[in-house]
């Protein structure tokens, strides 16, 4: 038997149509899957700048991924054409957040889990998944760094600021420092002692400084 002769039996005969309830269904459990990893996502975000953008395309990943699975099981020859096509597509747009990972391969992995009929499977899943990501994801310590930008108009003050940061927070480490005639310009990373920032305030009242600006540090502010 050649390999004509097996689509000649009956091979592109074989396939399994997808009902209108059932794709209806499908979709639907999918909009409210994406719907559920929508909010997580809002609830845990912990970047610079939300993005309600990315947001919506965690709920259209998962009904898009549902509508190609069940077009892949529906059809055998079908999912080999959409192997090769998906195949060469090639996202560009930058991951800035490491969570945005996670959310982007659970709606992924929702959509795939739905369309495979595994309801009670991916109902369960993406509710322990949001139960753990609400528990830990936006859980802050005290140790958790900060950067201090720090103007001081010499070096006299200058002194007076890192020796009164010694004493105020739990660690300061001098990241960068900026020097022009008149002014002396820090970045510090600093590990506050616990979630006080009045400290700020008594800093920046010190002679000789300008200005004290305590940011909270993610990774995308220094190199």
């Amino acid at each position: 038997m050649t390999f004509n002769d097996i689509f000649k039996s009956g091979f592109l005969d074989n396939v399994s149509s997808v009902s209108l309830f059932d794709m209806a269904l499908a979709l639907l459990l999918a909009f409210g899957i994406g719907m559920f990893i929508f909010l997580v996502y809002k609830k845990t975000y912990a970047g610079v700048m939300y993005s309600s953008s990315f947001g919506v395309t965690l709920v259209a990943l998962t009904m898009i991924t549902t509508l190609v699975i069940l077009a892949v099981t529906s059809n055998v020859v079908l999912s080999l054409g959409m192997v090769g096509a998906l195949s060469i597509v090639r996202f560009r747009t930058a991951i800035k957040e490491p969570m945005d990972i996670a959310f982007l391969f659970w709606a992924i992995a929702a959509g795939i889990v739905l369309a495979a009929g595994l309801i009670p499977l991916v109902v369960f899943g993406s509710v322990f998944i949001g139960i753990v990501l609400l528990i830990f994801a936006n859980q802050k310590d005290s140790s958790n760094p900060y950067i201090m930008v720090l103007r001081c108009t010499g070096q006299q003050a200058e002194k007076a600021a890192e020796k009164f940061l010694s004493k105020a927070v739990k660690r300061c480490v001098v990241k960068s420092k900026t020097v022009q005639k008149g002014m002396v310009e820090m970045n510090l990373e600093v590990r506050l002692k616990d979630d006080d920032t009045g400290f700020v305030n008594e800093l920046s009242d010190l002679d000789g400084v300008e200005s004290a600006v305590l940011v909270s540090y993610n990774g995308d502010y220094m190199g």
